[in-house]
Formats: structure tokens, C-alpha cells, sequence
């Protein structure tokens, strides 16, 4: 009995112990959880080749006779100065992007393309509905409730000027991170796309939910291979270039808990076979090879150019002209796009689909300051998570010969809502009926000889942080700080002036139009409980001054 009790004892002492060891090290051991979960849930299979439905061995009509091709192609995090077309400041560097400016070239460019949202998940659900996202209450991007648990240490720098907002009461209460995201109620692309007889695939990032109901499979798509994890590459494999920001929180976290894996069709996850970049362009490949004989919708949702910046040895070698390791790392995430760009056209040429493709090629949202490059959305202010120029102004080009006029270059301001709209049009398709759409059907205004397009107001909203667009006009309007700023873009298209204070009777006008707009909406799906402050005019690894301006994104 003695000797049992010494044992007992002797457990709760180590049990002790080992607690005491867990609390005095929890900031670790909390920042790796995510990746011990995934491993034990998701073990990862080797490569396997993605068993692609195939398409009729023959068509029955050729390709000018049928309903376009639809491929949208958007990118991650780019910001509108990456791309030639767009600014070209990585040109300058030695990194052009020819394929992205060739469907430019041959099409249209927006010269005013605007993401849905400054943040991936609403920015993603914009496009698939044709719907400011916050009328089916999506306005935040879904965070990991393990954020909250880490994010205030992780965030508790005393330099910076401002803190970290964290609820940690309603970050108990949050729905796991699968559960967050669109309804299957909303009609997206895919399944009117679908309707109209057209064979829809998803290839990439989704980020609109990950239960069953919201993945891509029951949201209109008849296949997806979906990225499960944000690794391009293992870090240790000899194939890839990594560069770490330890300055950055969030890519603190990101390392120890993303994977590279993939599932096809909601099943087993496996590992590519080759930096995710090309990979997701290898099966695009096989996808279009695979459809020819049939209308086809391709949705290709590529990681790149989102963190952890991650690099294949041989865009990174190739670019041996850039000396500083982090911008050489980037500009080749960015060369690999374009290559991507430039594989999926010349697929399209191979195969004579050429002609009857839509093609469109967007960012999700502006590039962010926290990857510690100052000019990725130059000559505008702002980084992904403001509603300034530089979060919201992305690379914007489409192309679809014989109905957009080549070397197009389209200046009223357009959003992600107008591409349902669109491609709808192009597809002899039509807008659900039984609900409000927000975008409209660019195509009359990009034809050989456009009508006028008429003027309306673009909205974002993220919580109580919100903004619009009417004419030159623009509102940015924060709760926290407290702040409106006003912008005449017609003369000041980078927001160096703002007007809030000088023009009084357009700010209330403005301020009507908005608060009007968001009545009625019915509250987020989930709500935010981190909110974090972002510098308008520095990016992360520059220190805070007096008089910097900033804002608080809401997730």
C-alpha cells in the first residue's frame, strides 16, 4: 500500500513538473499545435496523379460554335506594382511578367481593378457570388481560434505603438476554422456555370468553408483538388529557397503549422511532387487537355504570392541580379506566376481553344506590409487589411478574342462582383433572380465600339472599418481610431490629401450613402475577436513614429 501511494505521488510530481515545463515554455508549445494536429489527423500520402474526369473524345461542335472557355486565374497577395502592366516596379529588378501583360495586351486592363475585399475569404467570395460577401454575412477572414492563444504574446512587442486587440471570450466561443465560411445557399459561378452545361473545375486555394456543404465539390464544382496546407515546398527540401520574417507574428506561426498537401475531391491528403506553383499549373494543364471537347470552367486559385515566402531554387538562382535575399525570394514567387500565366495560354493555343477563352487574371487583394517590401503596391498607399489604394488596387487584365477589343484599357473603377455578371453574359447564362446582385455584365462596355457605362458607388466592409467609392470620390471611415479620410482620386489618385476636414458637405454626403448601403445587412456568420493595427505607410519591420497614420483590421 506504502509503495503504491510512493508511486502516486511520485506521477503527480512529475505531472506537476511536467505542467509547470508546458506553462513556462506555452508560447511554443501553442505555436506548434496546429502542426502536431494536422500531422495526427492528416498524414500525407506520396504523389499520385490526379485522376482527371475525362472529357468526349470528339466535339460536337467546335470550339467557335460553343459557349466560351471560362478560366479565372487569381493569385494571392499580389500587389499591382509585382506585375509589368500594372507599375512594373520588380521589373526594374530584372523580373517582367510577359504573360501576365500579354492577356493585356490582347484584351483589356482595368486600369481601376479593385479586389472585393482587402483580405482573402470575402475578396474570394465577391467573385463566386456577384455580391458585396456581407450581404450573406461574410466580412471576416476565418482565423484559427489558436491565433487568440498565442496572438497577444506572440503580438506583445512594447515598440509598437499600438497594441493588439484580442477577445479571448469570443475567441472560446468561435466555430472551428472548417466551419467558417460561404453558405451553400449562395448561387456561386460554378453552379450556374454548371447549369449551363459547362464542366467546372477547382484547382487551389478556396477558403469559403471546409465542412462538406461549403467545399468546392457542393458549390458547383465537379472536381477540386484542394490546397490543404501552405507549404510550396518541405522546408528542408533542396528544391526550394526559403525566407523567414522575424518580425512577422503571423509567419512566425506559419512555419511550424503549415503542411504540403493536397486533396483531390475531398479525399486523402498527398504531397505534390514539385514546388506548388508549377504543380497547380502541371494538373491545370492536364485539366484543359483533358476538357477540349467540352465547355469547361477553370477556376485555378494559386497560393502564390502569399506567405511563407517560399521560392524554387531555380526562379531564385535565375535571379542572382537581386542582392537583397528576401525581395530575390519574392520577385521569384512572382516569376513563377507568370510562368504559370504563360504554360496555361500556350495550352490554350496547343489545343485551338485560344480563341474561344474568357480569360481572367486578378489578385485577391493588395500586397501586405508584412512581408518587409516597401514598394510592392507603389505608387499607392496601404497594404492588404487597409481600404487604401494599396489594398484594394490589384492587377486587373482579361482577355476573350472577337469580344473584348485588344489593348483595352478600361478606367472606370470594377470589382470582383462583376465577373459572375460577365462570364454569365459570355456563357448565354443569367443572374439568380431571387436575390440582390451587386455587379454588373462588363461586357457592353469592352466591346470594339463600348457603350458609356453608367456611374455607381463600389462598397468593402470589414466590421465597423468600411468604405466606398463614387466617381473620383472615396470614403475610408474607422471606428478605431476614430477617423474618416476623403479622397478626390481624380487629382489625387495615390491619397496624399485628405479632404474630411475641407470638403464637410461631400463627407456627410458620402457618409449617408454608406450608412444607408450597410442597413438591414445581417451580422457576420462569425464574429472578430482580434482586432490588430496596421500602419498605413510602413510595412512591419519599419518602427513606429508620432503622427504615423493607422487603422485596425477586424478578424
Amino acid at each position: 500500500m506504502i509503495h503504491a501511494k510512493r508511486k502516486l505521488l511520485i506521477a503527480i510530481a512529475l505531472l506537476i513538473a511536467l505542467g509547470a515545463l508546458v506553462y513556462a515554455n506555452r508560447i511554443y508549445v501553442l505555436q506548434y499545435s496546429l502542426g502536431w494536429y494536422t500531422d495526427i489527423m492528416h498524414p500525407r500520402s506520396p504523389y499520385q496523379a490526379v485522376p482527371w474526369l475525362a472529357g468526349p473524345d470528339s466535339a460536337a461542335l467546335p470550339p467557335a460554335q460553343r459557349p466560351p472557355n471560362v478560366i479565372i486565374i487569381m493569385v494571392d497577395d499580389l500587389g499591382i506594382n509585382d506585375v509589368t502592366t500594372g507599375g512594373g516596379g520588380h521589373a526594374a529588378e530584372g523580373v517582367s511578367t510577359p504573360h501576365i501583360d500579354a492577356i493585356a495586351r490582347e484584351g483589356v486592363r482595368f486600369d481601376q481593378g479593385y479586389a472585393g475585399s482587402a483580405v482573402c475569404t470575402v475578396s474570394r467570395a465577391a467573385l463566386m457570388s456577384g455580391r458585396y460577401p456581407w450581404r450573406f454575412g461574410v466580412e471576416f477572414t476565418p482565423t484559427p481560434s489558436a491565433m487568440a492563444r498565442v496572438a497577444g504574446e506572440l503580438y506583445s512587442d512594447s515598440k509598437r505603438a499600438h497594441p493588439v486587440l484580442i477577445d479571448k471570450d469570443l475567441a472560446k466561443l468561435a466555430k472551428d476554422f472548417n466551419d467558417l465560411g460561404m453558405p451553400p445557399t449562395e448561387v456561386t459561378l460554378a453552379e450556374a456555370l454548371k447549369e449551363r452545361g459547362y464542366h467546372t473545375m477547382h484547382i487551389g486555394k478556396w477558403h469559403l468553408g471546409s465542412t462538406p456543404d461549403m467545399r468546392p465539390n457542393n458549390q458547383g464544382f465537379n472536381e477540386s483538388l484542394f490546397m490543404e496546407s501552405g507549404l510550396y515546398l518541405p522546408q528542408n527540401d533542396p528544391r526550394v529557397v526559403n525566407s523567414k520574417q522575424d518580425f512577422d507574428p503571423i509567419d512566425k506561426f506559419l512555419w511550424p503549422n503549415m503542411r504540403f498537401g493536397v486533396s483531390y475531391n475531398a479525399g486523402h491528403w498527398f504531397e505534390p511532387n514539385k514546388y506548388l506553383t508549377d504543380y497547380f499549373t502541371d494538373v491545370a494543364v492536364t485539366a484543359i487537355r483533358r476538357n477540349k471537347n467540352q465547355p469547361f470552367f477553370l477556376y485555378l486559385a494559386h497560393w502564390g504570392v502569399h506567405t511563407p515566402l517560399q521560392a524554387s531554387k531555380e526562379d531564385y538562382d535565375a535571379l542572382s541580379n537581386i542582392p537583397d535575399h528576401r525581395r530575390r525570394v519574392y520577385a521569384a514567387m512572382v516569376r513563377s506566376v507568370d510562368r504559370s500565366v504563360g504554360r496555361v495560354l500556350q495550352t490554350l493555343k496547343d489545343e485551338g481553344l485560344d480563341q474561344n477563352t474568357l480569360v481572367v487574371f486578378a489578385s485577391d487583394n493588395g500586397a501586405p506590409g508584412y512581408i518587409g517590401i516597401p514598394d510592392v503596391n507603389q505608387p499607392y498607399r496601404g497594404w492588404k487589411l487597409t481600404f487604401f489604394e494599396g489594398g484594394l488596387r490589384v492587377p486587373y487584365v482579361a482577355k476573350w478574342p472577337g469580344h473584348i477589343a485588344a489593348g483595352t484599357q478600361y478606367k472606370t473603377p470594377m470589382t470582383n462582383i462583376d465577373i459572375m455578371p460577365t462570364v454569365l453574359a459570355a456563357a448565354g447564362g443569367k443572374m439568380p433572380s431571387d436575390r440582390a446582385i451587386d455587379g454588373v455584365n462588363l461586357l457592353p462596355y469592352l466591346a470594339a465600339k463600348p457603350q458609356l457605362q453608367p456611374e455607381r458607388p463600389l462598397f468593402w466592409r470589414d466590421g465597423p472599418y468600411r468604405a466606398m467609392r463614387e466617381g473620383p470620390w472615396k470614403l475610408i471611415s474607422s471606428e478605431l481610431p476614430s477617423k474618416d479620410w476623403l479622397f478626390n482620386l481624380g487629382v489625387d489618385p495615390t491619397e496624399k490629401v485628405n479632404l474630411a476636414s475641407k470638403e464637410p458637405q461631400k463627407l456627410a454626403e458620402l457618409k449617408a450613402k454608406l450608412a444607408a448601403h450597410h442597413t438591414g445587412m445581417p451580422p457576420s456568420r462569425w464574429a472578430s475577436f482580434i482586432q490588430m493595427p496596421i500602419s498605413i505607410d510602413k510595412t512591419l519591420d519599419q518602427a513606429d513614429a508620432p503622427g504615423d497614420e493607422y487603422t485596425y483590421w477586424y478578424n
